[in-house]
């Protein structure tokens, strides 16, 4: 992992948010100070693990819908993190063989392993750009977002478990409505992000761990998540926990172990 030289600027002097997630998955692309941190925040929140499954479920099934039922064939999907499949189009594609893709992170670690996003279907596109989701319009005006995404025909946004890195003071809520006002009517929000409603006291804990280590972290209430939809449409049934968000099958996980609000909405 340290040949390359996307490998040699991967910062192992702190945990890595990313990294940390891979952990929380049972991957295998993190370090030990990612996984130190880790179990710090299993410590204090056991339900960390259900959280993380729960997400890339959501993400699986809220793309399976648009693909199916609202003629998404396009997805820009930022906040990558380490892959792990099946990963974004690898779900997309299985529906719709021609959707086109692009991911963007902005961690060495991802570009890393970025071979394994664009493994597309023949008919489709895939491509990772290195972006920010701090900088809207240099992400936007990439030259490979063109290359792959005709934003005049509706692009499916996928945000899941990213803006509770973005905090206050970074203007979460200006940067979703500077890319949703890139995308034309008929396009899509995919969004999760971790809440402190179920247990204020562990997610406070688990807040301190972040920041501590050097990631600032918000995480919010259901009406702070809800805000991220003004002026979309929500997909039934609205701002819900993770696993009762269309699940495949009967929840068997408690509210407060995925603490998780998601949603789908519509650009009308």
């Amino acid at each position: 992992m340290t040949n390359s030289p996307a490998a040699r600027d991967i910062d192992t002097s702190r945990p890595h948010s990313a990294r940390m997630y891979d952990y929380y998955l049972g991957g295998k692309d993190h370090f030990d100070i990612d996984k130190q941190a880790a179990e710090t925040v299993a410590a204090a929140y056991p339900g960390i693990f259900v959280c993380a499954r729960e997400n890339r479920a959501f993400m699986h099934r809220a793309t399976r819908v648009l693909a199916r039922e609202h003629g998404i064939r396009q997805w820009l999907d930022i906040g990558t993190g380490v892959p792990t499949e099946p990963n974004l189009h690898q779900v997309a594609q299985s529906v719709v063989p021609d959707a086109r893709v692009v991911y963007a992170d902005n961690d060495p670690l991802v570009l890393k392993y970025a071979e394994r996003l664009m493994r597309s279907t023949a008919e489709g596109r895939t491509t990772y750009i290195e972006a920010d989701v701090n900088d809207p319009d240099a992400l936007l005006d990439a030259p490979e977002l063109a290359e792959i995404l005709d934003l005049r025909q509706p692009v499916a946004l996928s945000l899941n478990a990213l803006m509770h890195f973005v905090t206050d003071a970074q203007d979460p809520y200006g940067i979703v409505s500077r890319l949703l006002a890139a995308l034309p009517s008929g396009s899509a929000l995919a969004l999760s992000h971790c809440t402190p409603d179920f247990d204020p006291e562990t997610w406070q804990k688990v807040t301190d761990i972040y920041n501590g280590a050097g990631t600032p972290v918000q995480f919010r209430s259901k009406d702070e998540v809800t805000r991220f939809f003004d002026g979309l449409e929500l997909l039934d049934p609205g701002v819900t926990v993770g696993h009762r968000w269309r699940p495949d099958s009967e929840p068997t996980a408690t509210d407060a172990e995925v603490s998780l609000w998601t949603g789908v909405g519509i650009k009308p």
